[in-house]
């Protein structure tokens, strides 16, 4: 029997706001940053309930241990990497605890978790972080001498594990109010590009163990695992894959090849496209729509990039990306690739997260980033969160949120959801965005009370492919873009929208793939802020609401279409708390060495910022004329 309908069911389907990507200290690069929070802990904090100070924090530490709104889903996406090898190493009895590595292991922890003796900022990363980094950087990675003979040990705990987060989801799974998955990280560093993917199942039917870059070096290898273990080989099972951070993937994440770099076949980008329905495209490593001068000139693609190609990597001002490093381009790719054999490998929508290593799920709030961080005892106080963003140019903003347009709360509604595409991507703020496209949505709509139900009647939402227009249809497709300014915490009012755009990619007659940026609906209004005190000034939207016609469109070329939204400009975390510090850099020998940061031309020339939301694309395919 189908369980009984939630009683917020609507056909038309409502926004829930989660987070798909969020460490606990069952990640090795959790609890080596001195993180002891659990899946549980992750679940708890999600919905609103406090949760403890890390112990390396002290009773006066400046810290969120509670989120100002709670979530509606969410997923503990711990990497499945190691999983067993730092079971080994902190239970005693196994013949790896005593390895010198277990023991080198179990001293980083403490370290990490002492606030008296935590690793001073600027230090060295500790040998046996990069011993993991490391291995994770291998083309073929092997599991480390202490998991025993045939690594039985480490496979063992690696099983003891897995079911622990099966159990957590499930113990905190309520139907209607709260949905959880159970999921896992797969975290592949080929040559120190990063790759990752998060792994998320539909439901409790999941395979015995997870696919970490230990069994699976090469994205193509894990998804025919998922395949072979739940897809084809587990009744009832069902999974995506997310790719993240491809701004640091060094042109990887969108590379139209086989494992083996042969080009796709038609099958082979069909079988890709459905099984990475999504990409992640802003989280607290940075933006990765699109990066200035990379295929662009959309200068609006300047939002929280860095100057990187790996994770781990010294940034250096002009460093050139590949372009497939970023979503934008991946889109225009797959036009060309679709060209070419006929389905189209990179047709993803856009979700956000934060990817928190301190199980903090949904703390995005430019004002809780700066009392928090995202990396455990690396950057829990001011001064080591400031190194890290002047330094790396790395771990620097509060990251983002997917927000899924759903029937109800449920987990098989918001799946299905994340898998038809029905899902935008925030950089960490929650403003409502709709976005449909058709060939007879009237350009009325947004003046009905039923504008909504008119636009889902006469065209396809986010995520969707325009059908064959019919035979009356003249001129171009018809999109209708909704946007309400995010309510804001309790007592505390969300920013007025600014504007509304419309990214479009297509493939001209030549066979190149191109992009243009339109303004649709707002912009013409002024608004500032004083980065001084923070205090904002103008004016903007509460709403805005548009039903916007192409008026470039050629029915024999293929192309994509998003919604952009921007929200007024407000101080980015960096400054609210180096105002806090009053830190004066005209006064530069007088300001502390601990936060001479504040005046590092990092964070001096990113003061103000312009929250925003991504829609998943509408595509459109000739073969449908």
């Amino acid at each position: 029997m189908p369980p009984e309908p939630c009683p917020d069911r609507n056909p038309l389907r409502n926004p829930y706001v989660g987070e798909l990507h969020v460490h606990t200290a069952y990640s090795f690069d959790s609890i080596q940053a001195g993180v002891t929070a659990s899946p549980r802990d992750m679940y708890r904090f999600a919905q609103g309930e406090s949760i403890p100070l890390p112990p390396f924090a002290p009773e006066s530490a400046q810290r969120t241990t509670q989120l100002r709104r709670p979530l509606d889903f969410a997923a503990a996406t711990d990497h499945a990497e190691f999983f067993g090898e730092f079971r080994v190493c902190t239970i005693p009895g196994y013949e790896g605890f005593d390895s010198d590595f277990c023991v080198r292991y179990r001293e980083q922890i403490e370290v990490a978790q002492d606030a008296d003796r935590g690793r001073p900022p600027g230090s060295p990363l500790p040998q046996v972080f990069l011993d993991i980094a490391l291995k994770l950087t291998e083309p073929a990675p092997t599991r480390f001498p202490l998991c025993g003979t045939d690594d039985e040990d480490c496979i063992a705990e690696t099983s003891m594990v897995w079911q622990d987060e099966q159990a957590a989801a499930e113990e905190f799974y309520d139907r209607c109010t709260f949905t959880t998955f159970a999921a896992y990280e797969w975290t592949g560093n080929p040559g120190g590009a990063n790759i990752h993917r998060n792994v998320i199942f539909r439901n409790d039917v999941v395979p015995e163990l997870p696919t970490s870059y230990i069994e699976a070096s090469k994205p193509q290898q894990l998804w025919s695992a998922l395949d072979s273990q739940c897809l084809g080989g587990l009744p009832g099972c069902d999974v995506i894959s997310i790719p993240h951070s491809s701004n640091f993937s060094q042109g990887l994440m969108f590379e139209p090849t086989n494992a083996d770099g042969s080009p796709l076949s038609k099958e082979d980008a069909e079988f890709r496209a459905s099984i990475e329905p999504l990409v992640e495209i802003h989280q607290h490593k940075g933006n990765s729509e699109c990066k200035l001068d990379v295929l662009t000139n959309d200068e609006d693609c300047g939002f929280e990039t860095y100057e990187k190609i790996f994770i781990i990597a010294i940034p250096r001002p002009g460093i050139f990306v590949p372009p497939l490093s970023f979503a934008r381009n991946g889109l225009k790719e797959g036009l060309l690739q679709d060209e070419a054999v006929g389905a189209n490998p990179f047709e993803f929508g856009f979700v956000g997260a934060s990817d928190t290593h301190n199980a903090t799920a949904g703390a995005t709030h430019e004002a809780d980033y700066r009392n928090t961080g995202h990396i455990g005892s690396l950057d829990w106080e001011p001064r080591r969160l400031l190194f890290f963003l002047a330094a790396s140019g790395m771990e620097s903003n509060g990251g983002g949120l997917a927000i899924v347009w759903a029937e109800e709360n449920s987990r098989d509604a918001i799946f299905d959801a994340l898998k038809r595409r029905e899902v935008y991507a925030t950089s960490g703020t929650r403003p409502t965005l709709r976005f449909f496209g058709g060939w007879d949505i009237p350009g009325t709509a947004c003046d009905s009370q039923n504008a909504v139900e008119i636009a889902d009647q006469n065209g396809v939402p986010m995520g969707g492919t325009l059908p064959a227009p019919p035979d009356r249809a003249s001129g171009g497709p018809q999109f209708f873009i909704s946007a309400q300014q995010d309510p804001g915490p309790e007592d505390e009012p969300g920013t007025p929208l600014e504007r509304i755009q419309i990214i479009k990619g297509w493939v001209d007659a030549q066979g190149d793939a191109q992009e243009k940026v339109f303004n649709v609906a707002g912009g013409d209004r002024a608004a500032d802020v004083d980065v001084n005190t923070c205090e904002t000034s103008g004016e903007g939207y509460a709403s805005l609401c548009t039903v916007w016609t192409d008026p470039e469109f050629v029915p024999g070329q293929r192309a994509f279409y998003y919604a952009r939204i921007f929200e007024n400009p407000v101080c980015r975390w960096s400054t609210m708390l180096c105002n806090e510090l009053e830190v004066d850099c005209a006064d530069i020998d007088n300001v502390p060495a601990d936060f001479v940061e504040c005046c590092s031309p990092v964070i001096a020339d990113q003061r103000v910022i312009k929250e925003r939301a991504w829609s998943s694309p509408i595509w459109y395919r000739p073969e449908t004329l």
